[in-house]
């Protein structure tokens, strides 16, 4: 197993949460992107294992970046699927995996991952992801979860989108899974991003996950920037939408609704039912055009 990373580190840990942040699946307004590297940048995480980009990534489709200076190739700044250690406000060990999710040979990168997961004694894992939905900015972010059978409890006590879905997955639910069936409690964040503002940073939403992750978890997390930073951000999507009379009345309906149920982002006069909303995350995971 080895061989799939390089190890650079080996620290003794208590009980650390193992936090997943993978590039490349559903992160409407950049919400887990964001919070991930606030939570890794203060206090700074260390690198503890990278994975082998050769064996896990499609370089074509990932291009490493190359440093050009006066017309001399100097380096080349590789992409990498890496674990790393940081800490939590009061010095709680946290591990984040992060980087590009693999492109092939999942059932070994999963495999990989359970194993330093069991190897290290990860007492939970929680995964982090943010999807448009039926929400105005003028509103908290919602929280929805999702988890292994026996992790149910914590999709409970978090939220759950009604419906059932069956669309294209990311690796974070082979791992899922796979974190399951070795008896590792597992739960997953989903922040509910309003979907007319989901293409851009949406501060709100990295600021709810990293609450999210302090409640489930018990760590000592500070949203304090994140927050400071959606505050920014509302202000400038209200001047945006003050403009146009249309989505002020649009943001005024979507208030309206999720004031005395979950929302309604196809902008329907009546609440949609759990397959119409099912339907319409299926298209967004899907890529299609609305």
């Amino acid at each position: 197993m080895s061989e799939l990373f390089e190890v650079h580190t080996s620290p003794v840990l208590t009980a650390p949460v193992l936090v997943v942040a993978m590039e490349g699946w559903v992160d409407a307004g950049l919400g887990a992107a964001n919070a991930v590297a606030s939570l890794t940048e203060h206090p700074p995480a260390a690198d503890l294992a990278t994975f082998d980009s050769d064996h896990f990534l499609d370089l074509r489709a990932r291009r490493p970046i190359v440093r050009i200076v006066d017309g001399i190739t100097t380096e080349l700044q590789w992409p990498r699927t890496q674990l790393r250690h940081g800490h939590d406000q009061v010095g709680a060990d946290i591990l984040f995996l992060v980087g590009p999710e693999p492109d092939y040979h999942w059932r070994e990168f999963v495999d990989a991952v359970v194993q330093l997961a069991l190897r290290h004694g990860v007492r939970l894992v929680v995964g982090l992801g943010a999807f448009p939905a039926a929400a105005p900015h003028t509103r908290p972010v919602r929280l929805a979860a999702t988890a292994p059978q026996d992790s149910a409890e914590l999709v409970a006590s978090v939220g759950v989108v009604q419906g059932e879905l069956e669309v294209p997955a990311g690796v974070l639910s082979a791992l899922e899974i796979a974190l399951g069936e070795a008896r590792i409690p597992t739960v997953s964040l989903w922040a509910r991003v309003p979907h007319y503002v989901s293409a851009m940073p949406f501060p709100m939403a990295s600021a709810a996950l990293v609450d999210g992750l302090s409640a489930a978890s018990g760590l000592q997390l500070d949203a304090t920037v994140l927050r400071a930073a959606g505050d920014r951000a509302r202000g400038q999507v209200d001047e945006l939408i003050a403009g146009n009379p249309e989505h002020v009345a649009m943001v005024a309906k979507l208030e309206e609704v999720i004031d005395s149920s979950e929302g309604n982002a196809l902008g329907l006069d009546e609440v949609p039912s759990a397959d119409e909303l099912a339907a319409e995350l299926e298209r967004f995971l899907r890529g299609e055009e609305h």
